[in-house]
């Protein structure tokens, strides 16, 4: 058969706004017009990308829910792309080229949480692609039924997770899943998947929840999430014409990709197993094949594809690039929050349709076997007859044929009654899957039960746990009769009991075993109440559902995976509050502080996990979920941009490493692999470097200090006893600093040389010391002495980071770190630096076996006397000529050039305003001294006119005692103002341990009254010495004029 090319058809659809994306304003980013995709970056709008594709679906807006629940257009001329638009375009097409008999496959393609399931599933009232084919192919069967016309239609469920096969409708689970073979005829294969006939679609929506059931149960036992598998569902057709002689089948491939994000998150920066994960193979190796059929399409020879490099990409051989008519419908987050994937997922779209594939018309491999039995019976029976008429005495030869001939006529009963067999079987398997229904229908209205509540929402609400009257074991066991089975994390043989009596039930945690209801966890028998929130072992949630008597109406889909969590995490002490500031200018919830804790209740989960796993691996390791930045802030007092963290420790050689929420996830995933081999095989047998769970120690950041620099404006030296806090805004250590305004030689400035106007020190040199002596309190050191201590700090624009020598196994560390710095000309950009920043300094922990931080003093420019030199511009534009192309040398040039006479020109005028400002005093001067003249005419004592003119010579001498008295005050101002910025340096301090100070999160009631008293007495304290420090100063100030005053007449 001749094969027709065709190219991949290529559908985008966007979804609406998620609660998560509408409680952080979110803005979309996507816009679509006709088949055109435009896709914007939120930190810069001009930047836009525009990708064209066969199909646009715009599902985000303009559409209303109607009484029955649908989402349809809001307007008769509405753009809303509803679940039924989306079907007539790509489900019908795959229907029709099944019908005429093609392979045709669908694939899925997005983030986790973009509309995947949503689009191929739906839900009861808004029919997905994968149901609304299967209905509409069975009304076709029934609306074109001939007696010279058969249909078979069979029906498979698979899973592919962490690079296994598993079957979904099949009761029985191979270890290490099923094999994937390949045959000439058929291509690759699954190798004893279960494929079951069907009649009608509701025997195919009975087999789907059967195998999103199995899917459940298989998530709960690995604990694994759903978004981290593939499902494949293979609708098989085959068309019988006995008319004409001719049989035709096809392959539906329906395939829900795993969340794109995953090729993503295993490569956490820094990781040194960022490639090591099977989870994540499946979709890098998927997109390494299309780029190489793209490639292929555009003309490009000798290219290798790499289908055979993982599972997915084996069973999906002949969707891209053989003999398939293939669609991908590609799902869009809409949020700014999630540009990078958006963008992703847009690009990979755009591969995907240069891909061409060539579809031929299928001929059953059974029919055509049958066909060739039957040609080589008619060889027989001609062979046979010509002995006859031979008159041959062959009976040997004529009996072995008589043998071949019935053989093959039983080969071609057996092959025609398989279909029958395997019919006959499937009907038992609905009569008692209907029994099964039935009766879970009838407990439903007799008994209260658990309901599963999974982080996919398409497995939530799956198994049910029914609560039959007496006393019921929950747990691993399943040997005695009274005994509810779960599987899962942390979950023990006898794990709790529920006791179901007068009609009340009440739940009882076995020993040790970890039970929560509502966020709290349980430590003796409690009663449940209807829709209480269960979970058990580390992370298996269930919803209690009360008796009949107990139901309402009530609104079960907000009691969804993230509810629980987030409950936890509350009843846990952490909530937005502890964020910080949690509203933003329009009062709406900061985004920020929202998108880090819808984080943290994302991650917490799997710490737990990876805790369990941990224990019973016996890896010793202890997982920690912190907040980076919680209570730390940056060089002008405002709060650092949050994340998530996840320390980690071992328990006995107390090392500690933090990871990134992304290099955590990816850990997380090796441990799963880790753990499942050891379930199956009963091993642990694992290189070190290969272990999740182990890393190479490395240095710790443990809190930082700040510094203010305003002193250092005013040429006034600042010693300083500052707090390293850490990112809870806990105290660390204490630093003994000193600011050091000095000469170019090192020579420290005295009293005489504070300046009362900064602005003087605009255009000049100016020089100064970071001095820091010693650390006191290390509780670094303090835990276990086996370790060390460095700081790092960087000084204005600076890249460079300046280390001290780092010191081991002293918790009141000496550092005797001394390093001067220069700017040559100071701009008004330092002196606003100066005013309005802190000096930022990190304490850094560090532990035996790590490599200690070095200063490289490669990029640091000097002065003749050994000052750093921080604003050299002809250095910084020397080095980054060298780094560049030599045609760049004379924009460079011209470009130094330009600022430095644009630099000559300010001080100009710069100059010229200062003899303007000159002049305008002298002649204000003269103004004042003619008033005072006039003023002593109009009294008409002429004497005195008469003795003040003779008198010249005193006028100089009044001026230079007035310019002496000038000099005196503002020596005395500048004392005033050192007396009050280092009192205004305690201030600040006390102002960082009020930001910082939070209840403990073990606080009773009585804790939390202590909290608040001791909350109050700061505030107070903080108050009285604001109030001192400013009344000193308007005393000082105050005393000064007075004095003042009294030396001179003007004054």
């Amino acid at each position: 058969m001749a094969a027709n090319k065709d190219s991949v058809k290529v559908a985008v659809r966007v979804r609406p706004f998620n609660k998560r994306e509408k409680d952080a304003s979110s803005r979309c980013i996507i816009s679509m017009n006709s088949n055109t995709t435009t896709i914007y970056d939120p930190r810069n709008p001009q930047n836009r990308k525009t990708f064209t594709f066969d199909y646009a679906y715009w599902s985000h807006s303009d559409f209303i829910k109607s009484k029955d629940g649908m989402l349809v257009p809001g307007e008769p001329n509405s753009r809303y792309a509803d679940q039924r638009k989306v079907y007539q375009d790509l489900g019908q097409g795959i229907l029709e080229n099944s019908w005429q008999g093609y392979n045709a496959t669908l694939l899925a393609y997005g983030q986790t949480g973009s509309g995947k399931s949503y689009s191929m599933i739906g839900n009861t009232v808004n029919q997905g692609i994968i149901p609304a084919i299967c209905e509409e192919l069975f009304k076709e069967i029934r609306e074109n039924r001939d007696s010279n016309r058969q249909h078979q239609v069979s029906f498979s469920m698979l899973e592919i997770y962490n690079e296994q096969v598993v079957d979904l409708l099949s009761k029985s689970k191979a270890p290490g899943g099923l094999k994937v073979r390949e045959d000439q005829q058929r291509g690759f294969y699954v190798e004893g998947l279960k494929s079951v006939p069907c009649e009608s679609y509701g025997q195919i929506e009975r087999l789907m929840e059967q195998g999103t059931r199995a899917r459940t149960t298989a998530s709960t036992n690995m604990n694994a999430c759903s978004s981290r598998s593939h499902m494949v569902i293979t609708i098989q057709l085959k068309q019988i014409c006995t008319k004409e002689n001719l049989t035709k089948q096809s392959n539906i491939n329906l395939v829900d990709l795993a969340g794109s994000e995953r090729q993503r998150s295993s490569g956490s920066e820094g990781d040194r197993l960022k490639e090591g994960t099977a989870v994540n193979l499946s979709l890098t190796t998927l997109g390494n094949v299309i780029s190489s059929l793209a490639e292929v399409a555009v003309g490009k020879k000798s290219v290798h594809i790499p289908y055979r490099d993982s599972v997915l990409t084996k069973l999906l051989q002949s969707a891209l690039g053989g003999n398939s008519r293939t669609v991908m419908i590609a799902t869009l987050s809409p949020a700014d929050i999630c540009y990078e994937e958006t963008l992703s997922t847009l690009r990979y779209a755009e591969r995907t349709k240069k891909i061409q594939n060539q579809a031929v018309i299928n001929e059953s491999p059974s029919e055509r076997l049958v066909k060739e039995l039957k040609a080589e019976n008619s060889k027989l029976l001609l062979k046979l007859s010509r002995l006859g008429q031979d008159g041959r005495r062959a009976e040997d030869e004529t009996q072995g044929l008589r043998q071949l001939l019935s053989q093959n006529e039983l080969q071609i009963q057996a092959i025609q009654a398989l279909w029958q067999q395997h019919l006959e079987e499937a009907r038992r398997d609905w009569e008692q899957q209907y029994a099964d229904v039935t009766q879970e229908r009838r407990m439903m209205q007799s008994f209260p039960y658990i309901l599963n509540i999974n982080e996919d929402p398409q497995l939530s609400g799956v198994v049910k746990h029914f609560i039959q009257e007496g006393e019921w074991e929950l747990g691993l066991s399943d040997r005695a009769s009274n005994v509810i089975t779960v599987k899962g994390l942390g979950i023990l043989d006898r794990h709790a009991t529920f006791t179901n009596m007068n009609g009340k039930v009440a739940i009882n945690p076995c020993g040790e075993a970890k039970v929560i209801v509502n966020g709290a966890p349980l430590l003796k028998g409690t009663e449940l109440q209807h829709l209480d929130r269960i979970i058990l072992g580390s992370n298996s949630t269930y919803l209690y559902i009360g008796f009949p008597s107990e139901r309402r109406d009530e609104d079960w889909g907000r009691l969804d995976y993230d509810f629980f969590q987030s409950e936890l995490a509350v009843a846990e002490g952490f909530d937005m509050d502890k964020l910080g500031d949690t509203s933003s200018k329009n009062g709406k919830a900061n985004p920020s502080v929202l998108a880090v804790f819808h984080d943290y209740i994302k991650v917490m989960p799997m710490v737990t996990e990876a805790n369990q796993m941990s224990q019973e691996l016996n890896k010793g390791m202890e997982f920690k979920l912190e907040v980076k930045n919680l209570a730390m802030c940056d060089s002008k007092g405002h709060d650092l941009e949050k994340e998530i963290t996840v320390k980690v420790t071992h328990k006995e050689t107390k090392q500690v490493w933090v990871w990134s929420k992304a290099k955590f996830i990816n850990r997380k995933f090796l441990m799963e692999e880790l753990y499942q081999r050891h379930m199956e095989e009963d091993t642990m047998c694992v290189d070190r470097e290969k272990d999740p769970f182990w890393d190479p120690v490395d240095c710790v950041h443990l809190g930082s200090a700040h510094v203010w620099l305003q002193s250092l404006a005013f040429c006034i030296k600042l010693e300083e006893q500052v707090e390293f806090l850490n990112s809870e805004g806990s105290e660390e250590a204490i630093l003994q600093i000193h600011l050091v305004p000095c000469t170019a030689t090192g020579e420290v400035l005295g009293e005489d040389d504070i300046l009362i106007d900064p602005t003087e020190l605009l255009g000049r040199r100016f020089d100064f010391q970071i001095h820091i002596i010693q650390g006191f309190g290390v509780k670094w050191l303090k835990e276990i002495t086996d370790r060390g201590v460095q700081i790092g700090y960087s000084v204005y624009n600076h890249s460079h980071i300046f280390y001290t020598k780092c010191v081991w196994n002293h918790m009141n560390p000496t550092l005797e770190h001394k390093t001067q710095f220069a700017i040559l000309s100071v701009s008004q950009d330092f002196l606003n630096y100066l005013q309005t920043n802190a000096l930022v300094i990190d304490l850094w922990g560090l532990q035996a076996g790590c490599i200690e931080m070095a200063s490289s003093m490669e990029d640091v420019t000097v002065t003749e006397e050994g000052s750093v030199i921080i604003d050299d511009l002809r250095t910084s534009v020397f080095c980054s000529t060298m780094e560049t192309n030599g045609n760049h040398l004379p924009e460079l040039y011209t470009q130094l050039t330009k600022l430095e006479q644009e630099t000559e020109l300010l001080r100009a005028i710069n100059e010229s305003l200062r003899k303007e400002n000159a002049c305008l005093k002298k002649q204000l001067k003269n103004t004042s001294t003619k008033e005072n003249s006039e003023s002593e005419s109009k009294g008409g004592n002429h004497h005195r006119i008469s003795s003040s003119a003779s008198q010249p010579s005193l006028l100089p001498k009044r001026t230079d005692s007035r310019g002496s008295f000038r000099r005196g005050c503002d020596a005395e101002f500048a004392k005033a103002l050192k007396v009050f910025y280092q009192s205004m340096s305690s201030v600040r301090r006390q102002l960082q341990l009020l930001r910082c100070h939070r209840p403990s999160e073990e606080d009773d009631l009585h804790g939390l009254q202590l909290f608040t008293e001791e909350q109050t007495k700061m505030l107070k304290g903080f108050g009285e010495q604001l109030e001192l420090c400013i009344s000193t100063l308007k005393q000082d100030v105050a005393a000064i004029v007075k004095r003042k005053r009294e030396r001179s007449g003007i004054w």
